[in-house]
C-alpha cells in the first residue's frame, strides 16, 4: 500500500549475474546500476556531477531472462519498480544499509543510442520461476547459478547481426511548397514576350531623357 515506486535513469554498473534463493530455489537475476545527477556551473560554465546513487536490482521471471540477455556493463538504462532499503550486519557485526530495487520494466535509454526490439516468442514455461517468486523478499540467503545452469545468457535469443543488420528509418525531408500558377498565366506570359520581340525596333518605347532647366 506505501510502497516507494519510482523511475531511476542511469548506467548498469555490474554485468547481470543469475542467483539462486536457498530457500525456495526461485531464480533471480542481479545488477547494480549507478545513477549521477549532472547540474550546470554557471561560474565555472560547465557541467559537473551533482549527488550518486547505486541501486542493486533484482529481476523475475521473463523480465529476468531480458535482462541476462539483453544488458552490458556500461549500458544507459531506465528502470521503474519498488525501491526499499535492507537492514544486514556484516561480519564484523556492524549494521549496514543497502538500497534494493524490484524492477517491474527496464529498457534502453534511447536518448543516448540506439536498440532494435525483439519480441519473446510464446513458451508454455518460463525458464524462471512462476509466480510465487514474487512472495520471495529480496536480499534473503542466494547462491551464484553455475553457467552450464543458467536459463539464459548474454546475447542469447537474439538474432546474429550478419543475418538480420538492423536498419534505422531517416525522417524525410521536409516538403517545400511550390506556389501554384494561376491557369493562363503561362500563355499569357509568351503571348507579351512574343508580340514585343515583333516589334521593330523604332516602334519600340524608347526611355526619355531628363530635361536640363534652360538659363534666362
Amino acid at each position: 500500500m506505501f510502497d516507494t515506486n519510482l523511475v531511476v535513469v542511469g548506467n548498469v554498473l555490474t554485468a547481470p549475474e543469475w542467483r539462486r534463493i536457498a530457500s525456495t530455489g526461485s531464480l533471480v537475476a542481479n545488477f547494480r546500476v549507478a545513477s549521477t545527477a549532472r547540474r550546470f556551473d554557471r561560474e565555472n560554465n560547465r557541467w559537473v556531477d551533482g549527488n550518486h546513487l547505486r541501486v542493486r536490482v533484482s529481476a523475475w521471471r521473463r523480465l529476468a531472462e531480458g535482462v541476462a540477455s539483453s544488458l552490458a556493463v556500461g549500458d544507459p538504462v531506465v528502470i521503474y519498480g519498488r525501491l526499499f532499503t535492507r537492514d544486514w550486519t556484516d561480519e564484523d557485526n556492524k549494521p549496514r544499509v543497502s538500497y534494493e530495487m524490484e524492477a517491474m520494466s527496464i529498457g534502453h535509454d534511447l536518448s543516448r543510442g540506439r536498440a532494435r526490439f525483439f519480441r519473446n516468442k510464446a513458451a508454455q514455461v518460463a525458464a524462471v520461476e512462476d509466480a510465487e517468486s514474487e512472495a520471495v523478499v529480496t536480499g534473503e540467503l542466494s547462491e551464484p547459478v553455475p553457467a552450464e545452469e543458467m536459463p539464459i545468457g548474454f546475447g542469447e535469443g537474439l538474432p546474429l547481426a550478419a543475418e538480420e543488420p538492423p536498419t534505422f528509418a531517416e525522417p524525410d525531408p521536409v516538403p517545400v511548397e511550390v506556389p501554384a500558377v494561376p491557369e493562363g498565366e503561362d500563355e499569357l506570359t509568351l503571348e507579351v514576350e512574343r508580340l514585343v520581340a515583333e516589334q521593330p525596333a523604332g516602334a519600340r518605347r524608347t526611355r526619355r531623357t531628363k530635361r536640363e532647366p534652360v538659363a534666362a
